[in-house]
């Protein structure tokens, strides 16, 4: 889960000299930091190396990564009209670079390890978008979701078609799985995610998963949707730390894969513990039908690399051992 990052010697050099964007629009440079983890933690799979936000700028809403504060839309939508101005682009029109990058890395790794790739889900974008950046509460978000339902739902349906496209677009460049990032939509009640979020997530998901690859539905906060999320599809759903992995795989029910659910803060504790709780997690993931292990959500930028080398290697040791 975010893979590279600042707590990677190597990835900060470039950082230095380089914006996120523009890594994100260079494919050489997307290829090498994909591949900087997959050297120095040896996992199973690599992530693709780019940004949920990336399809706004062509849709026409474009954007920056503020120091210190994160993404700031220029020009945030939050009417009808802005909604209307939206496009519903192809991916090869403006996020042509992170389809060379993902064939860039899929021709690099081949034989050797498999590449995710991923997209923001309808909700998640919708959050940046209306709010202008991050938010604690998406009141601007919620306000238009309740009082112009038809204006949300337009909007919901131009996402969902772009991620729709973009998402079968990385899977045509070499892509062999793929994740929906609804990050922020733990924020909603199971009514309001089934009446504002689900249809549109399921038009996606039934699409993307007629392609045959892995496809990961991921949230945090989301121990109250999981059975929607199951509802709204995805061959693994993600679980993040607030639920036990078993208990989220007993109510998820047989047949269905999870990812997850290590709480990114436990990187901070002592090995001791830290490996306990990693067994823990491996070995509650054998109850399902498949277990990718992961972080409930991302490595912190403060997290030590030998941390991370160390969790890697317990995952094998104990999958190993229990296999």
């Amino acid at each position: 889960m975010r893979q590279a990052g600042r707590y990677m010697a190597e990835y900060r050099e470039i950082r230095k000299k380089r914006t996120l964007l523009e890594i994100c629009k260079s494919p050489e440079l997307a290829l090498e930091v994909t591949l900087q983890p997959v050297r120095a933690l040896e996992v199973d799979a690599a992530i693709l190396f780019a940004d949920i936000l990336l399809p706004l700028e062509p849709m026409g809403a474009p954007f920056e990564f503020a120091a210190g504060e994160g993404p700031v839309i220029h020009h945030p939508v939050r009417d009808r009209a802005g909604v209307e101005r939206l496009r519903v682009i192809e991916p090869e029109e403006g996020l042509g670079y992170v389809l060379e990058a993902v064939r860039l890395i899929r021709k690099e790794l081949d034989g050797k390890t498999p590449l995710i790739g991923f997209a923001g889900a309808p909700f998640t974008l919708a959050s940046y978008l209306i709010e202008g950046g991050k938010s604690t509460n998406y009141a601007l978000t919620k306000c238009m979701m309740y009082n112009e339902p038809e204006t949300w739902h337009a909007l919901m349906q131009k996402f969902a078609e772009v991620v729709r496209r973009y998402l079968h677009a990385q899977i045509d460049a070499g892509a062999q799985a793929v994740q929906l990032f609804d990050s922020w939509v733990g924020a909603l009640s199971p009514e309001d995610y089934r009446e504002y979020i689900l249809p549109h997530v399921k038009y996606i998901l039934e699409s993307v998963e007629k392609a045959n690859v892995p496809v990961i539905h991921f949230g945090t906060g989301t121990g109250s949707l999981l059975e929607l999320q199951k509802e709204a599809g995805g061959s693994v759903i993600g679980v993040d730390w607030r639920v036990p992995l078993d208990q989220a795989i007993s109510r998820l029910g047989p047949g269905v894969a999870v990812q997850g659910n290590l709480d990114p803060l436990l990187m901070f504790a002592n090995d001791e513990l830290l490996e306990k709780r990693v067994k823990s997690i491996v070995d509650r993931g054998r109850q399902a039908a498949g277990h990718i292990f992961n972080l409930g959500h991302g490595i912190l930028p403060e997290m030590s690399l030998e941390k991370v080398q160390s969790v890697a290697r317990w995952v094998h040791e104990h999958g190993k051992r229990g296999a």
